[in-house]
């Protein structure tokens, strides 16, 4: 039963309010005192994706965390295991004191998820494991005004993906209340 997130980039607004809830609820230090300036780790961000030009141009906003991989390759290349997934839902954990911060699963990440604060260890989303295991949602799914952040097992994710594709669809196919030249 592999967990994992779902975005809906047509509903995020890039409001970063998933971002400050990740860092607020887990509490990661909010800024690296060896880079001074920075905002420290972010176990969730936010990235815009730019596309065409004017006057066609667009910004899509996607809020990106861990991506929980089935066959995570920050896990593989871990020197000394302290990055495990776990058997019961799929989620990648990292264990911070094994960890001897030799920046291998950075390099090994394809999504670039790997963070590291003042102690060197690394850190990232852990699926909000305190909050999931009560029955609730990670704090970034809870906080998402939008409700564009959605969790819960792959086959609940595809289901509900599938849901929003057919009523887009659906609606593109009704006529238009409105004429247009």
């Amino acid at each position: 039963m592999q967990k994992g997130f779902y975005l809906d980039t047509a509903r995020c607004v890039g409001c970063y309010t998933c971002v400050t809830a990740c860092k607020n609820w887990n509490d990661v230090e909010p800024k690296v005192t060896a880079k001074p300036g920075t905002q420290g780790p972010k176990w969730r961000r936010l990235i815009s994706l730019e596309s065409g030009a004017y006057p066609n141009a667009s910004i899509i906003k996607v809020s990106l965390a861990c991506m929980h991989c089935g066959n995570a390759p920050c896990a593989a290349v871990c020197p000394v295991g302290a990055i495990t997934k776990r058997a019961e839902d799929g989620i990648v954990v990292v264990d911070r004191d094994k960890c001897i911060g030799c920046h291998y699963c950075f390099f090994a990440c394809p999504f670039g998820v790997p963070e590291y604060g003042s102690d060197g260890t690394m850190q990232k989303c852990n699926f909000c494991l305190d909050r999931t295991e009560q029955g609730l949602d990670p704090a970034c799914v809870a906080a998402c005004p939008t409700q564009a952040i959605k969790a819960g097992t792959l086959d609940e994710l595809s289901q509900y993906a599938k849901e929003r594709a057919a009523k887009t669809l659906a609606g593109a196919s009704q006529p238009s209340l409105f004429i247009t030249p």
